[in-house]
């Protein structure tokens, strides 16, 4: 473990025992790392996407401060709660953005209308969709998939938070991959 790691590690422990000042001293210890999930996350969206990576990084990091009762384990514990909040804050995102669109009377011309059913096929609320889905099926892959493709967590990382072997990683990431991409397909 780096010297970060455990400084990030100790904190949070700190913080779950109620150490507010350990909270403070953690977000200039973690912010490249979530700046680099909150780019990943962007990376994989529409082109003229409104949400900036540094507001996507506050706004994950002032719900994680909000988040109580926690028993942080550790850095990539921290990490992977960030991924998901990212994530639901990215769907919370799309919904309202397509919700104001169905009801806002806003015309499109054909050629707006056509890349927006190409870009159905990379739509985060499909993907989700798909995820929950997945997740009712086998939440282990699920969450893999949540941990590596929009947590950008390589195949180690993700063992570890998950306490598996890279081995399992690589065998259900592949698995529910497949099963994503068909779902998908089925969708579009």
């Amino acid at each position: 473990m780096t010297t970060v790691s455990h400084e990030v590690t100790q904190l949070l422990l700190k913080w779950s025992n109620g150490d507010q000042e350990a909270r403070d001293q953690l977000m200039p210890l973690v912010y490249s790392e979530l700046h680099r999930l909150a780019h990943h996350y962007l990376r994989r969206e529409r082109p003229a996407h409104t949400l900036q990576t540094t507001a996507l990084v506050h706004e994950a990091y002032l719900r994680l401060i909000g988040v109580e009762d926690v028993r942080w384990q550790d850095r990539n514990h921290f990490l992977s709660l960030a991924a998901s909040l990212m994530r639901r804050i990215l769907v919370e995102y799309a919904r309202s953005h397509h919700a104001s669109k169905r009801g806002g009377g806003l015309k499109l011309s054909f050629d707006e209308a056509v890349h927006l059913l190409q870009a159905r096929v990379a739509d985060l609320v499909a993907l989700d969709d798909a995820l929950t889905a997945l997740a009712s099926i086998d939440p282990r892959q699920s969450r893999i998939v949540e941990l590596r493709f929009f947590g950008g967590l390589t195949v180690e990382e993700t063992a570890d938070v998950l306490g598996i072997s890279c081995r399992t990683v690589k065998r259900e990431w592949s698995v529910a991959r497949a099963w994503l991409h068909r779902e998908l397909a089925k969708s579009s």
